[in-house]
C-alpha cells in the first residue's frame, strides 16, 4: 500500500472524530467570511436590501475616502499601544500576584473587577470622570491649581484617543494577567531553584528560565487581545464618537459611521472585508516577528 493511500485511509478513519469540528469551523468561520466577501460586491440599500451586483464599486468608494490612510495608522497605533502596554503591565502584575503575601486572594479578586464590569459602563465612568464641567478629575486638578478651569480630555481627538488607550489597557489587564499567572504557576519550582543555586539573579532567572516557559501563555493572551482590541467599538464610540470628522477613528468605528451616519451599508461591507484582512495581517506579523512559541536564546 502506498504512503498516499495510507494517509488517505488514516484521514478517513479520523473523520468521525474531527468531522464535528470541521462543521463548526465551516459554520462560524468559513461561511460568514465567504458571505461577508460576497456582500461586499453587492449594491445594498441603506436598509441592507440587495439591489444586485456592484463589482468592485464598493471598494473604489472605500479607498476614495480621503481620511482612510490616517484611519489605518490610527488602527495600528491603537492595537499596538493597547496590546503592548497590556502585556507589559500584566507581566509585572502576574509576577506580583504569584508571590505569597497577606491578602493575596483579595487582591486577585480585585484585579478581576474591570473584566467583570461592562465595557460600556467602565468607559462611561471614565468619560464623566474627565468631563470638563462635572468631572471629578478636572475638579481635583483645578482645586490643586494645576488647571485654571476644566480641560476637555475627551473633546479633542488626540487627547480622547490617548484616554481610549488607557481605558483599553485598563479593561484588558485582568484577562491577560490571569493568563500569565496560570503560565507562571505551571512552571516547576525546582527549575527556579536550580537557577538560584547556579547563581542567577532575579532578572537572569526571569530572562532565561521564566520567560521561555511563559511564551505560550503570552502568545495566547496577545492574539486574543489583538482580536478584541482591533474590534473594540464601545470604548472608542463612547470616548470619541461625538468628535466631528474621522480624526480619532479606527477602521472599526469607521465601519460603524458608514452604517449609522452615512447609511452606506455596501461600503461598510467592503470595510469589513478590509478589517478582516488587516487583523489577519497583524496577527501574522506578530507570529512571524515575535515567534512566541520559540524558546528564548540562552
Amino acid at each position: 500500500m502506498s504512503r498516499r493511500t495510507t494517509r488517505f485511509t488514516a484521514g478517513l478513519a479520523a473523520l468521525p472524530w474531527i468531522g464535528p469540528v470541521l462543521v463548526l469551523i465551516a459554520a462560524i468561520v468559513v461561511f460568514p467570511a465567504g458571505y461577508m466577501l460576497w456582500t461586499s460586491t453587492r449594491a445594498l440599500s441603506p436598509y441592507g436590501q440587495d439591489q444586485g451586483p456592484a463589482g468592485f464599486a464598493n471598494y473604489r468608494r472605500l479607498f476614495a475616502i480621503p481620511e482612510l490612510g490616517p484611519i489605518l495608522v490610527h488602527t495600528v497605533v491603537w492595537v499596538v499601544a493597547v496590546v503592548g502596554l497590556t502585556l507589559l503591565l500584566s507581566a509585572a502584575l502576574a509576577q506580583f500576584l504569584n508571590k505569597d503575601f497577606p491578602g493575596r486572594t483579595a487582591v486577585r479578586m480585585a484585579v478581576l473587577v474591570p473584566w467583570a464590569a461592562s465595557v460600556v459602563m467602565t468607559t462611561t465612568i471614565f468619560y464623566y470622570l474627565l468631563d470638563p464641567d462635572v468631572g471629578i478629575v478636572n475638579r481635583f486638578l483645578v482645586d490643586i491649581g494645576l488647571l485654571d478651569r476644566g480641560y476637555g480630555f475627551t473633546k479633542q481627538p488626540t487627547q480622547a484617543f490617548i484616554v481610549a488607550v488607557v481605558v483599553g489597557v485598563f479593561v484588558s489587564v485582568p484577562f491577560t494577567t490571569y493568563t500569565m499567572l496560570a503560565g507562571l504557576q505551571s512552571i516547576p519550582a525546582e527549575v527556579q531553584e536550580a537557577g538560584r543555586v547556579d547563581g542567577a539573579n532575579s532578572w537572569q532567572r526571569y530572562r532565561h528560565i521564566t520567560l521561555p516557559q511563559l511564551r505560550p501563555a503570552i502568545a495566547v493572551a496577545a492574539i486574543i487581545n489583538i482580536i478584541n482590541v482591533f474590534n473594540s467599538l464601545p470604548i472608542l464610540q463612547v470616548l470619541t464618537g461625538s468628535i466631528a470628522g474621522f480624526s480619532a477613528d479606527t477602521t472599526t468605528t469607521l465601519t460603524f459611521k458608514l452604517i449609522r451616519q452615512n447609511q452606506q451599508v455596501d461600503t461598510a461591507a467592503a470595510m469589513s472585508v478590509l478589517n478582516f484582512v488587516l487583523i489577519v495581517v497583524i496577527i501574522a506579523i506578530y507570529v512571524k516577528v515575535i515567534r512566541p512559541t520559540e524558546q528564548v536564546d540562552a
